[in-house]
């Protein structure tokens, strides 16, 4: 019978609650940040997109995020553990599980789940990587907001009863690389040490991973300085993988892993971990059953033309980058357990991804059981999976986690 050791969960996410904002800003901008509406909203399916009115008489209840020109509703999908039904109906805070944005009710989901240890990154307001304050035109507010949501994360989140149990994942703000060092710094000297970055910055107008220009160096300098762990969720693009735009959306769940694939080449080809060698990523939900052909492609390449004349220009093959550099995170990836040793035992994480449509939750045990054992993993194999792996590459002996 396999045992599964209490499980560090390395992508989990919190709902932001409804005054996190409104709560730290100053007065001036009590009708600007962050906030919540409570009205009625229609919502519709055209052309692939869905679309979304407020104030619509007859509508559906729900509770409407509200920032300067932002007005979101909020979405079932983001906080989907509890419903026997999924859908696109939005919905109100009084709909949803109290642990998807209360702290003593997590820890008991938590509890109930096998769950030891949990990382929670950002959900609604905010998106993956803090894009909503990337896309405001006033800076000066949206950098006051991502040091608000870094300061809740930090003091009341992952504080008290949860120090310890929820582990601090911050933001930066993304248009300055400077002020993000900054940040990083300013969260690690508060004891946060993991930030949420965006997989492929490009789509997001601002500069890729190969910018010539080095943009990014700043950023990735404070994270080597400070020992801060680059977390990278599907979908912090802002752009989801598709075929077509009348594609049904299994299609682009089913090729989400597509995402990780890209930024994983990216990091690697572009020299990132031979001027940044004690640099960590992690890819959150990004799977990791695709790594041993990519990783198998990317060395060939580099044998055969690894003269510059294809953009490769590393002394040593590129799968030698990844131990110690990128952690894959899975929910349920046999295959890719099948092909540890390809990837690297070392190199996977397991993760949970409460209170999301994908989570296990509340059967994450048995889940865990059965890909361990169809897998075939050893005791060794398995605390690393899930508790020894996510230690290491998160650092978690800096909060009391050492086995």
């Amino acid at each position: 019978m396999t045992t599964i050791p209490r499980i560090i969960s390395v992508d989990d996410h919190v709902v932001e609650p409804p005054d996190l904002w409104t709560s730290r800003l100053p007065a001036k901008y009590q009708d600007r940040c962050p906030r919540i509406e409570r009205d009625t909203a229609e919502f519709k399916f055209e052309g692939g997109v869905f679309s979304y009115e407020k104030g619509v008489e007859g509508g559906q209840m729900c509770d409407w995020w509200m920032y300067d020109d932002l007005v979101y509703p909020f979405p079932k999908l983001s906080a989907a553990a509890g419903f026997d039904e999924l859908d696109v109906v939005p919905v109100t805070f009084d709909d949803i599980l109290p642990a998807s944005w209360k702290q003593k009710e997590r820890l008991a989901a938590m509890d109930e789940n096998h769950v030891d240890v949990s990382v929670c990154f950002p959900n609604v307001l905010p998106r993956f990587c803090g894009q909503a304050f990337l896309e405001r035109d006033d800076k000066e507010l949206a950098l006051l907001c991502v040091k608000a949501y870094n300061d809740w994360m930090i003091d009341e989140w992952c504080a008290g009863d949860g120090a310890g149990r929820l582990i601090p994942l911050t933001l930066i703000p993304l248009w300055d690389p400077v002020a993000a060092a900054a940040e990083v710094h300013r969260c690690a000297d508060r004891g946060s040490f993991a930030v949420a970055f965006s997989e492929n910055p490009y789509p997001l107008g601002l500069p890729s991973i190969h910018d010539k220009d080095r943009f990014w160096d700043p950023f990735f300098t404070a994270c080597e300085e400070t020992d801060t762990i680059v977390n990278m969720h599907i979908g912090s693009s802002s752009k989801m993988p598709s075929t077509s735009p009348d594609a049904p959306f299994s299609v682009s769940s089913t090729i989400t892993f597509s995402n990780a694939m890209g930024s994983m080449c990216d990091y690697i080809l572009s020299g990132m971990f031979v001027r940044f060698p004690r640099l960590k990523v992690a890819y959150a939900e990004g799977q990791v059953g695709w790594m041993p052909y990519v990783i198998e492609r990317m060395d060939k390449i580099w044998a055969e033309r690894g003269d510059a004349s294809f953009g490769i220009d590393l002394p040593d093959a590129p799968s030698s980058y990844i131990s110690g550099h990128i952690w894959g995170c899975i929910f349920d990836d046999e295959i890719g357990l099948r092909n540890r040793d390809v990837i690297g035992m070392d190199q996977i994480c397991f993760e949970v991804d409460f209170p999301h449509a994908d989570t296990t939750y509340p059967h994450t045990l048995e889940v865990a059981t059965k890909i361990c054992t169809q897998a075939g993993l050893d005791d060794d194999e398995i605390y690393k999976l899930m508790r020894g792996n996510a230690i290491e590459a998160f650092g978690l002996h800096r909060f009391g986690i050492t086995s």
